[in-house]
């Protein structure tokens, strides 16, 4: 198990080298001149070719590039072309607001996706089975932008239940210290803005959290289905084991390995993904962090940002990975 731990880690290198290349190719592809935008239409040709040349510029690409890899070598994710910020310092807050959305999303979707596919399971061939599937196939199909409006109009305009915009009330200060809202605001003993921080989180996590969560129900259905037909729930059925504890024991723990590879896969995407529900919501995320920089052709932030999500996507999938076989003793890793 170490010798494989190790051996995948030792592979993570290359694909996160050519994730730097693609990145950084892609970025070079967008239209426009930094310089150009960050000094404004009225800037004359000198200006702009002198901060194109303090900006590195001006360099062929590959020497851009290895400039650019020896920083992140370094730990130095670069500065903010607009802001003159360093990337790690204005970053952090934003992969906080998206980690926090994309944790309550997965929960949600978790733990109603499950249940919902193994009830689905149990209760084969019925209108228990027939309905939650059939709403299932609409969460897949709908468009999270549709979703996050009628959700915003629903329970905020029409019932006036949950706030639709942002993190917390804009009138309330968090004093941020691990910049996750809802640790920070138990930390400082702040229940009023604990609850308001769990109010404005669930809209946003609802629909981020709804297609994961009909893949997740469909996946766990269909697994489910197999491992009922084993001989070892026959046999815990004969043994006199209630249905709920044949299921939920003796068939879950079996059923789950492939519906951790959606989790992993979900989780993945819900990071580098939620664009358009952090920008429906005003959520400040990683997503509209780097939409902005895209506006402003801030290279820097662009590559940033999207590494830093690589990697968290490829992390991801190898603790997956990883569980495996935790989760199925017959896996075997060398």
């Amino acid at each position: 198990m170490i010798r494989y731990t190790a051996r995948r880690i030792f592979q993570l290198i290359p694909v996160l080298f050519g994730v730097s290349i693609i990145v950084f190719a892609i970025i070079n592809l967008i239209p426009g001149d930094p310089a150009q935008v960050i000094l404004g239409e009225r800037a004359d040709a000198e200006s702009i070719q002198k901060l194109r040349h303090e900006l590195g510029l001006d360099l062929p690409l590959y020497q851009q590039y290895g400039n650019y890899l020896l920083n992140i070598l370094q730990g130095d994710l670069g500065t903010s072309l607009v802001t003159g910020k360093a990337i790690s310092e204005e970053l952090l807050p934003h992969l906080a607001a998206t980690a926090e959305l994309t944790l309550f999303a997965m929960i949600f979707a978790v733990i109603v996706g499950v249940n919902v596919g193994i009830v689905s399971a149990w209760k084969r061939n019925t209108w228990i089975d027939y309905i939650p599937m059939l709403l299932a196939l609409v969460g897949v199909s709908m468009p999270i932008f549709w979703l996050g409006l009628m959700e915003q109009w629903l329970f905020g305009l029409q019932l006036e239940w949950l706030p639709v915009l942002g993190r917390n009330d804009p009138r309330v200060t968090v004093e941020t210290i691990t910049h996750f809202y809802l640790i920070d605001t138990l930390l400082a003993g702040n229940y009023e803005q604990f609850w308001s921080s769990v109010r404005h989180l669930i809209l946003p996590a609802m629909a981020l959290g709804t297609i994961p969560m009909a893949y997740i129900a469909r996946m766990t259905r269909s697994s489910m289905l197999e491992v009922l037909k084993h001989d070892y729930v026959r046999t815990a059925r004969a043994k006199g084991l209630h249905e709920f504890f044949v299921v939920y024991k003796h068939g879950l723990k079996n059923a789950f390995a492939p519906v951790m590879t959606i989790i992993g896969l979900e989780v993945g995407r819900l990071l580098g993904g939620a664009v358009l529900t952090e920008t429906i919501f005003g959520w400040p995320g990683v997503g509209q962090y780097i939409y902005n920089a895209i506006g402003y052709r801030d290279y820097a932030v662009i590559q940033s940002g999207i590494l830093v999500l690589a990697v968290i996507f490829i992390v991801v999938n190898l603790i997956v990975d990883l569980l495996y076989s935790y989760l199925d003793p017959r896996i075997q890793y060398k």
